[in-house]
C-alpha cells in the first residue's frame, strides 16, 4: 500500500515538474488531463468513489502530460470530453477517446439496454433511431408501461393540454 502511495506521489511530482515545458497549461486538454489525474488520484476530490475508489487508474504513461496529448490530440470542439470505452477500464491510449455529451451518455453502467428488431440499443438511441422524443418514450415505457413497439411507433397526441377557463 504505502509503495502505491509513493509512486503515485512521485508520478504527481514528475508531471507537475514538467506542465510548464508543453506550452499547453491552462488550454482545454491540459484541464481534461489534471481532472483525469485528480479523479483517480484525490480521495478528497468529488466523485472519486467513481473512480480511483472503485479502481480506476491512469496508465503511467499518461502521468506526463506530452504523452497523453501525444496520444489523444487537440478536443474536436469544447464539447468533447475524455471518455473511457470500457466504462470499468482504465485510462489508456487504448480505452480512450474524446466524446460529446450524447456519446458519452449510451456508455454509462446504468444505461437500459433494448434489443428489438436483432439491435441492441440505449434508450437514448432507439429515440433518436425513431425520431421520438427521449423523454416521452422513456414514460410511456416506465410510468404507462406501453410494450416497446407501441412506445416506439405510437404517433403523439395532441400537442399540450386543455388550459382551464379563467372566470
Amino acid at each position: 500500500m504505502r509503495h502505491d502511495i509513493e509512486r503515485s506521489d512521485r508520478l504527481r511530482e514528475q508531471a507537475r515538474k514538467r506542465f510548464t515545458i508543453h506550452g499547453k497549461f491552462g488550454s482545454r486538454e491540459y484541464k481534461s488531463w489534471a481532472d483525469m489525474i485528480q479523479r483517480c488520484e484525490n480521495p478528497k476530490r468529488a466523485g472519486y468513489e467513481y473512480y480511483g475508489g472503485r479502481g480506476i487508474a491512469v496508465c503511467e504513461r499518461w502521468y506526463n502530460f506530452e504523452n497523453f496529448y501525444a496520444d489523444m490530440g487537440d478536443k474536436p470542439t469544447p464539447k468533447h470530453t475524455l471518455e473511457r470505452n470500457r466504462v470499468d477500464g482504465n485510462y489508456d491510449p487504448n480505452n480512450c477517446v474524446w466524446a460529446t455529451q450524447k456519446e458519452q451518455q449510451n456508455n454509462r453502467r446504468n444505461n437500459r439496454i433494448i434489443e428489438f428488431r436483432g439491435q441492441a440499443k440505449t434508450l437514448h438511441q432507439w429515440a433518436d433511431h425513431f425520431g421520438v422524443n427521449y423523454g416521452t418514450l422513456w414514460s410511456r415505457l416506465e410510468v404507462l408501461h406501453w410494450p416497446f413497439e407501441k412506445a416506439l411507433t405510437q404517433s403523439a397526441g395532441p400537442q399540450g393540454r386543455k388550459r382551464k377557463e379563467v372566470n
